[in-house]
């Protein structure tokens, strides 16, 4: 069952992997206010939209952070942050969609990514002409970008762009602690094939804040394989995977026997993470990196 469980998230993560007035008022959509989405695509608004879906959890979550839940009608299976967000309804499972339930709920605008949902979600949505707007944050920079953008949207830009500077001081706060540690790491984003997280991935610049080396040097593919003999050879010093089970690193060395002399093991540096929290890129990226953070530098 474990294996199975580990599976679903494994696939899922995978085909998963976005002016002013003055200090008493938000910023207010204009007429004129023209966004642009990661698809290029221009959006004229006018007035905050009443009633949205959003079709990935990191978006949904992003809502939330806003607090513009209220508007928030429909979202995925997936969506289970925070608690309140498991309660809204399901439109499907960010692959396949049921659009008779999308349809009515008569949304005014629909949030999908690039990664996590389909060409052929896109397009059918749009054969309904239902507003949609395409969000892919790839890296923290995008995730402030879509976070900021989600701010105009909404018409609480200011809001959106004080929380994002908390999560730039969160951020050097602790890569000012960080030292001339140089330790190296491997992010698992799968055990059977060995993959793992590149150096083109958000989740690298987990590693990277938390002052680590990734394992990955030159690939430029977002998720390689690596070979059991190619993960002797580079021997890495922590490994860090994500599981919804309660594991140990004896989980590793069943599968993999001779990982039992790999530094890391050898040292206790294997490092269960949350996949809910690590493998979206949202407004929890600043908490995963403190989380991440806080788990190697364990007493």
């Amino acid at each position: 069952m474990k294996k199975y469980s580990q599976f679903v998230y494994t696939l899922f993560f995978v085909l998963f992997m976005i002016a002013c007035t003055d200090s008493n008022k938000q910023e207010s959509i204009n007429t004129n206010s023209v966004l642009i989405d990661d698809l290029g695509n221009k959006f004229e608004l006018t007035e905050p939209p009443k009633r949205i879906i959003t079709l990935a959890p990191n978006l949904t979550e992003m809502i939330y952070a806003l607090n513009q839940e209220d508007r928030l009608v429909g979202n995925t299976l997936y969506c289970n942050y925070p608690k309140e967000a498991e309660k809204i309804t399901k439109v499907g499972d960010m692959l396949t969609m049921n659009y008779e339930v999308i349809l009515s709920l008569k949304p005014d605008l629909v949030f999908i990514t690039v990664e996590g949902n389909t060409k052929d979600n896109y397009d059918r949505l749009k054969e309904f002409g239902i507003n949609v707007f395409v969000s892919n944050p790839r890296n923290y920079n995008d995730i402030k970008q879509t976070f900021l953008q989600f701010g105009k949207i909404f018409d609480v830009y200011e809001s959106a762009d004080s929380i994002t500077k908390t999560w730039d001081k969160q951020l050097s706060e602790i890569r000012s602690q960080i030292g001339n540690r140089k330790k190296s790491a491997l992010f698992l984003a799968a055990i059977t094939p060995i993959m793992a997280a590149g150096r083109t991935t958000f989740i690298n610049e987990y590693i990277e804040i938390c002052g680590l080396e990734n394992i990955v040097k030159e690939s430029k593919i977002n998720y390689p394989v690596f070979s059991r003999e190619e993960i002797i050879k580079v021997d890495p010093d922590y490994i860090i995977y994500a599981s919804k089970e309660e594991l140990s690193k004896k989980y590793l060395t069943d599968i993999y026997a001779e990982w039992e002399n790999l530094s890391a093991v050898k040292n206790d540096n294997i490092i269960f993470v949350d996949p809910d929290l690590f493998y979206r890129p949202g407004p929890r990226f600043a908490e995963a990196v403190k989380t991440l953070y806080t788990k190697i530098n364990k007493p």
